[in-house]
């Protein structure tokens, strides 16, 4: 929906210092005369590549700190995850009891339209704080590491393996929690976040660490360091592939982010599993190696690939239509900041 888009430009607007009613006058004549969100570049194809080279070349001022990319990166998050959450609900309902993906559509249809929503804060919220940290975090990296410009591969590697380490530290007690909540087997011992975290707390410090809120820390660390590192390593090259082609410069971004979430998920989708795994466990029990919760996994999963991978074709779509979406509103948001910063000077 279009007044969507539009309240949270003008959230960006505020954020970011609008300095007078003008420009957001000026942001509401954009969104009347152009209502549909992805057909806003296509009259202005060369002048939209343009500029949206010129956002990732031109020099940042020697500025390290941009509050504006962390803005960015939340907003988008936040819209991308409103928007597919219903994927992520059936996904959902899969994990926790077990059941095929029409089962979990139908049981979704049949408690009704004004519960589809329910549940959709605290994956809005960490979501909307991943997005803050891996976007803002990127942006300030490169920067740092060549605030001159252009920025080579190794450089976009660089910062975006250590936005993943920067994302981990941040966000895996965010993730410990939400497996532990979608363990069946547990729901009876543990029915509330609250019941989670008063267990965790009642160990000691490190206790709270290793056994608690960063148990199965390492896997976590590895996957989103990958991950972020693959996805803005080729995110801009195959954005800028297809842009030549002559296509709707929202096309780019969104096929750009569909295919690194896609093959970035495909992955390293063995590592989710483990995660999952190491982290449903609870208690005081001596926490395997690495190694040791590995090789259990493989086991249990009949030393098959492919078994593996069962159960993750929803998993694999969903980070497909999540970074497609959010690659292509952060790149609307990016060229509607950049546009207004030019008209202003």
């Amino acid at each position: 929906n279009c007044r969507w888009i539009q309240c949270f430009y003008f959230i960006y607007l505020f954020l970011c210092g609008a300095e007078d009613r003008t420009q957001c006058l000026t942001c509401t004549s954009f969104f009347q005369l152009q209502p549909v969100v992805f057909s806003m570049g296509e009259q202005n194809h060369s002048a939209g590549k343009e500029l949206q080279h010129r956002t990732r070349t031109e020099a940042p001022a020697k500025k390290n700190w941009h509050p504006q990319a962390y803005t960015l990166g939340a907003i988008s998050n936040f819209m991308s995850t409103f928007l597919t959450f219903p994927i992520y609900k059936v996904v959902f309902r899969q994990q926790i009891h077990a059941m095929a993906v029409s089962e979990a559509v139908r049981q979704l249809s049949h408690e009704g339209p004004q519960y589809f929503y329910r549940g959709i804060y605290p994956p809005l919220l960490s979501k909307t704080l991943q997005g803050t940290l891996l976007f803002g975090t990127y942006d300030s990296l490169l920067c740092s590491l060549s605030p001159d410009g252009p920025h080579s591969l190794g450089h976009r590697w660089t910062a975006g393996l250590m936005s993943g380490v920067v994302e981990a530290v941040a966000l895996s007690p965010f993730e410990r929690v939400q497996n532990v909540l979608q363990d069946g087997r547990k729901q009876a011992r543990f029915p509330s976040t609250f019941s989670i975290l008063k267990e965790f707390n009642s160990y000691g410090l490190w206790g709270r660490l290793s056994l608690g809120y960063y148990r199965g820390f390492w896997p976590v660390l590895v996957r989103n360091s990958l991950g972020s590192a693959l996805y803005f390593s080729f995110k801009d090259p195959i954005q800028d592939g297809l842009a030549e082609q002559g296509l709707p410069h929202w096309v780019p971004a969104l096929v750009s982010g569909s295919v690194n979430g896609t093959i970035t998920c495909l992955v390293l989708y063995p590592l989710i599993v483990l995660v999952a795994n190491m982290q449903s466990h609870i208690g005081w029990q001596r926490m395997p190696s690495l190694w040791a919760s590995a090789q259990d996994v493989w086991d249990t999963r009949g030393r098959k690939v492919f078994l593996i991978y069962r159960g993750g074709s929803l998993v694999i779509l969903r980070s497909s239509v999540t970074w497609g979406l959010t690659t292509a509103i952060h790149d609307f948001l990016q060229r509607k900041s950049h546009s207004r910063k030019e008209l202003k000077d």
